[in-house]
Order: C-alpha cells, then structure tokens, then sequence
C-alpha cells in the first residue's frame, strides 16, 4: 500500500480551470510527458509492471515516476507528488488504491496536467458509494478539462510511438521476433481491458499491424465515441476493431460512424450483451446498462459496420480488410491442392451467400494444361498434391488474379513444411502488391513458422479456420457494396398534429392514421362510425367495397378479436358486419372501450409488408420493414435501420429481405411497386423522427405493396404514445 502522505501537499491555488477543454486526444494518446502515480520496482504488481513496461518499449517522451517511498525505480528518479516535478505533464497514469484516486486527480489539474489515466477499478462497477467516487472524478473533469479515461481501465498501448501506457502482458513482447503481413494498421477500442488487448496479443500472433489500443473502462469522461472520432481521423489507423458492450454516447458515437463511413474507413464490431445472460455479465463488470436489441443492429447497418460475434472472426475480418482490396461483386473461385478441402471451402462460402461460377471453358483448358489429368477445373480448382509443388499453384492463382470471371479467390493449401512455402515468395509479393481483387489463404494443416513468416513477407495472412475465412469473405462484400446514407432534413417541412400532448398509451387505428395522414402520409377514404344511424353516410362517402373494423385502444389486433369484416358490399352486409365485429369485440375483451367502427374503401391486392418504428432510449427511433400481414411474426424476416432514412437506404433495407423475391416479381408474377413503397418508409421514418417526443411507436401493418406503378396502400396502422413522465424527463 502506498502511504496517505503522497498527496498530503495540498493545491496551490485551488483546482486550476481550463476554459476550453482539449477534445483532440493527440496529447492522450502520444503524450509529450508521463507521469506515473504510484510507479513502484515490484514488478508482481500492476503499478511496477506499468513502470516496467513504460520503460521497455521505449517511450522516448519525459517521465516522471511518482511514489514517496522510492527515491529511484528502473534507475529512473522518483518525485514525491506532481507538484515537484520539473516539467508540464500531458498524461497522468493514477494506479493507486481507490480512496487515494480523488486526491490525486485533483491534483493533477491544480498542476494543469492535460489527461488522466486511471486505471484502478472499485468505482462504479461496485456500485453505492464508490458509484459517488467516480461522480467526484467526472465533477473534476467537467470543471477543470482534465481529460479522464477510466477509471477501471487497462489503459492503453500506441504502437507506432512505443507507448505501452498499461499493465497488461500482452504487450510484454520480444519484439525482434515479430512479424508483420502488412503496413496497414488496425485501431483497437474496447469497452474490455482483457478482450482489447487478447484481440492486439492474437492480431499480433497473425502477422497484423497496429496503430493504437484503447480499453476505456467505465468511461467517466472519455468514452468510445471519442476514441473512435479519433480512430476515424487518424491516418495510421486504416481498419477499427471494436468490442463493445453498451453506447453511452449515442449522438456522439453515430456521427464518428456517419464520418467514417463517408472516408471509407472499415469499422469491424463485436458486440456482447445478445443473450440475457451476457447482459448479467457485462452489466456486473462495467456498471453498464449493457444489452444487445436491435437498435445496434439497425445503427450497424446504417453506417455499414460490420458485425462479428467472434474475437477470431473479428481478426480474420480485419485481417482481410488490412491485406486486400475490397471485391468488386461476390463470384468467388477456390483454388486447392486438396479435394476435400475445397469442397469444405466452396461449402463455406456457398453458406455465407458468396457465388461459384463455373469457369469458362477458355479458362479451364489454361488450367488443364497446367495440372494432372484426375485435377479439377470447374470450380474449385483442383491443382492436386503431385502438382502443388510444381508452381503450378501460382501460376492458376494468376490466371484467375488476372481474369474477370471472379472477384474473389480463396486460396486452400498446406503450410505444414518447416523450411518451405507452397509459393515462391517474390512473384506472390508482386502478384498481391497489385491490389486488384482480394486472395485469402487457408491452412488444412497447422502452419509452420516458417510458412507464416514466409506468407506474410509476401503480404498474405494465412488462415486455419474455413469458418473465418467465409465471416472475412462475406463482411468485404457487403461493405464493398455498400454506399453510406445521405444526411436528411426533415424536421422543418413537417407539421405538428395538434392534440398530442393528450395522447396516452395506444393510439387507435383511425388516430394514428389521421397522425400520419396530416405529415403528408397517404391514406385511404375512411370514415369512424360511433351509431348505427351513421352507417349509410358513411358509407357513401367512403364507397364500397368495404372494410369494417372496431376502433378500441383496449383492442390493438382487432382480427384476433374478431373486430374486421372485409369486402362489405352493400348496405345490407354493412349492418351485419357491424353489430358483427361489435358483438365479437365485447365478447373477447368485456372492458374494452369502443371508440367506433371505421369504415374503409378495400384495398386493392397485392404483397403484404410491415413498417413498425420503435424508439430506442439509446439510439432513438429505429425503422423496421419486413413481411407483413399475420405471418409477420411468425417468419421475423426483418431489416433495421436507424431513423431517418432516405428512399435508397428503405429499398436497400427491402433488398435485404427474404420475401423480397416477391416484391421484384417471383417466377413471372408482376413486380411491386417497390418505389412507392421505399417512398412511404421514407416518410413514416421522418415521422418518427419529427414526433419522437411524443410518440414511442408506429406500426403499419399490413401496408399492401400492389403491381408496379399503382402505389400502396397503409390498410392498418397503430401508435403508441410516451409516458408523460417519460416526456418531462426527456432532454
């Protein structure tokens, strides 16, 4: 234990207050000067294997090992407090116990220290007082701008500068053994101290490069949408690599995805929290309101991140990324020296939606020329184990390279040769430095080191799971393809339904579609019907063929409830149907309050969808299509996004869907009128957008999509308004 007196030196002058806070985390990251609270020589605790590991992988800036008890630690002197040392201080590492922090972030900004790295944990992810602890540091941090990262952190690792600003073994290296596939490096942000730096210790292990990792623990000020704006505008980090488990700055966090999506910037993303019991775990060990839903999916999509639920895929992704070129479509070719393992690879990427096209009957006499007479050539390609070593591998692997029939090779050998590589490394390393189509090589064997080494001389990663590979496939052909979201303003041209403010709970389906109807949603003629007397009127105006449904908040699903009566066709038919679906709706639900019937001119037919907007506590409201109608449910098949989105994001979302054959004309049907609908998604996201004060959801289902050029109609639609309390504790 460090003794009390280490901060009994009080403040000059009170707590020095910076004006303007540094938002730029150059001076965090790749500080000019160091200085170490608590540095200690034991190196069998984390303070002394932080002093250690400062010292080993060469910071080159000032530093400054604060401890009285020392005079010197790794022949380095030790001061007694900040206030004595010589010089300004860009980064405080705090690694004291948990009741010495305050004092000593304290005293760091009376010193003008410009950022704080606190890596001692019980705050709160311990919850009570110590939850009051971390207040006080997020007090001193508003008031002062001091930058914090922590606390509860693992700190940090910068790469580039030799900055190894943690206590982790993982950067406890013998670096004149290290290898490098590639000059493009990976950023690293984790919400994990342990996982972010697993994923730098196995990355490394790969042949990868790294720009920076950043374990941001209970971010009390710092948080990862910082890091990540950094990451985003950072020229050495080319591909990002996040493991997270919950967003604690949602505005801030979207606007570095929109800006990295603008530069092309590949973001790569594990997510825990998915399953309730993953969401015990993460909100136990970071004080985190952690919890996958599908909001992170739709803000993943949005943005074109791709998402990963694995630390090995997650690596092999980026790897990929890091290594090559993106796909110009998704036709890929295997080349193998074994017959079962290109089978198992064609498997693989046939699984994850990748196409095998059958070569070209040109191509395969060019191969068959090159390889034995029981060698494949359709696709894979099967060069075979007597042919494997004869060149004839490359020289395949070049025809396809060079050809336009595929956009992707996966490449199946065998790395097993201690003191041989299946390829002569300088014409792959000319042949990979052309960067024109992507080539992924696989391992059924483990590899040697000198095959590992030999392969990454030459610019390739080589992988020894098909599984990965086929992740890594997929996720570069969906990111090639896809094209970031436009920015929409929208908020101006919309008017405020009056009445609002009164709504609670559900909203019934002839409000809501008046809600939508006055912000510009097209809705068919309709009239709510409260007396038997008024039947004929309305209908009139309405005109039949009829639809007649019971109007009750107390009745969201009115089919199930017997309320709806279709294809009412004269007067006769009307009454029956509404002492009809009256009768029914009391029968299933005694105390519900019926507010009406509503009459309305029937639809034409067509294929039936759902638009349904939620509103996230995190992200706002979220934008769902999918089949519709009563399987809606029943088959999920679903695409998300963040609201608002524009009328290409909304057909994107369609293209996404399994049903959507149905939409573009399955075996010789007409095709919808998929314009009109990614129209109507459009708008109703606007309309979340514009009433996501008021409003929590709006679902329209079924909307029925009919034949190209005639439009779709909104058959029925419900809403659900914010709790009041809700609503006054809003921002």
């Amino acid at each position: 234990m460090l003794c009390i007196g280490l901060f009994s030196i009080p403040p000059r002058n009170g707590l020095c207050t910076i004006n303007k806070r540094v938002d730029k985390l150059d001076s965090f990251l790749n500080p000019a000067s160091i200085a170490v609270f608590g540095a200690s020589p034991e190196e069998h605790k984390l303070r002394g294997r932080i002093s250690k590991l400062i010292v080993k992988n060469g910071y080159r800036g000032e530093l400054y090992f604060i401890n009285p008890s020392h005079q010197e630690i790794h022949g380095r002197r030790c001061y007694p407090n900040i206030a004595s040392v010589p010089g300004p201080v860009d980064l405080a590492i705090i690694v004291v116990p948990a009741g010495q922090v305050i004092a000593a972030l304290e005293q760091c900004a009376a010193q003008g220290a410009r950022n704080a790295l606190i890596l001692t944990s019980g705050f709160a992810e311990e919850g009570g007082a110590q939850a009051k602890a971390q207040e006080r540091i997020v007090e001193i941090a508003r008031s002062t701008g001091i930058r914090v990262c922590g606390p509860n952190a693992e700190g940090f690792h910068n790469e580039i500068e030799g900055i190894s600003a943690t206590f982790s073994g993982a950067v406890d290296l013998d670096r004149s053994k290290l290898f490098a596939a590639t000059s493009k490096r990976i950023g690293i942000i984790a919400q994990s101290g342990g996982i972010g730096f697993a994923l730098y210790h196995r990355g490394i292990d790969l042949g990868l490069s790294f720009s920076q990792v950043v374990t941001v623990g209970n971010e009390s000020d710092l948080t990862v949408a910082e890091f990540l704006n950094h990451m985003v505008e950072d020229r050495d980090s080319h591909v990002i690599l996040l493991f997270l488990e919950t967003v604690r700055s949602p505005k801030a966090f979207m606007a570095a995805l929109a800006k990295a999506a603008r530069a092309r910037k590949p973001i790569v993303v594990v997510k825990v929290g998915r399953s309730v019991a993953g969401g015990r775990a993460t909100s136990s060990h970071t004080a985190s309101m952690a919890g996958w839903d599908a909001a992170y999916d739709a803000v993943f999509a949005k943005y074109g991140v791709m998402v990963v639920d694995d630390l090995d895929r997650a690596l092999a992704t980026v790897a990929s990324l890091a290594t090559n070129p993106l796909p110009r479509g998704k036709r890929a070719a295997v080349l193998t020296v074994s017959g079962g393992g290109g089978a198992l690879a064609a498997d693989a990427l046939a699984a994850v939606g990748l196409e095998l096209p059958v070569l070209s009957a040109k191509t395969q006499d060019l191969i068959r020329a090159l390889i034995p007479s029981y060698g494949a050539t359709l696709n894979p390609v099967d060069v075979t184990g007597q042919a494997a070593w004869t060149g004839a591998t490359l020289k395949i692997l070049r025809l396809l390279y060079e050809g336009d029939e595929i956009d992707f090779i996966v490449v199946v050998t065998t790395m097993v040769n201690p003191s041989r590589t299946p390829f002569d490394v300088e014409p792959l390393k000319e042949l990979l430095a052309r960067q024109e189509k992507p080539v992924l090589f696989f391992t059924y064997t483990l590899a040697s080191d000198f095959g590992l080494r030999g392969m990454a001389e030459a610019g390739a990663i080589i992988f020894t799971s098909l599984s990965e590979v086929a992740i890594a496939a997929r996720e570069m052909v969906r990111y090639a393809g896809f094209v970031p979201p436009a920015a929409i303003g929208m908020q101006s041209e919309l008017p405020r339904p009056e009445g609002l403010q009164n709504l609670s709970g559900v909203v019934s389906e002839h409000q809501a579609k008046a809600i939508l109807e006055s912000c510009g949603v097209t809705m068919h003629a309709r009239r709510l019907v409260t007396s038997e007397a008024g039947l004929q009127a309305a209908a009139d105006a309405v005109g039949y063929p009829l639809a007649v449904k019971i109007q009750s908040a107390d009745i969201p699903h009115k089919t199930d409830a017997g309320g709806v009566r279709l294809n009412v066709a004269d007067p006769v038919a009307l009454k029956v149907a509404y002492h009809a679906v009256i009768g029914s709706a009391s029968n299933h639900a005694a105390k519900a309050k019926l507010e009406g019937v509503l009459l309305e001119r029937m639809a034409l037919p067509g294929t039936e969808m759902i638009v349904g907007v939620v509103r996230d506590d995190v992200f706002g409201p979220i934008i769902t299509v999918g089949a519709g109608g009563v399987t809606t449910e029943i088959y999920r098949d679903v695409s998300r996004r963040v609201a608002p989105v524009t009328a290409v994001e909304a057909a994107d979302m369609l293209r996404e869907l399994k049903c959507f054959p149905l939409l573009a004309g399955f075996r010789g049907s007409a095709s919808a009128d998929v314009s009109a609908f990614a129209d109507l998604i459009c708008r109703i996201s606007i309309v979340a957008v514009s009433l996501k004060d008021s409003i929590a959801e709006i679902e329209c289902n079924p909307v029925i999509v009919h034949p190209h050029g005639s439009g779709c109609s909104v058959v029925d639609a419900m809403m659900v308004a914010r709790p009041r309390s809700d609503i006054a504790g809003a921002d």
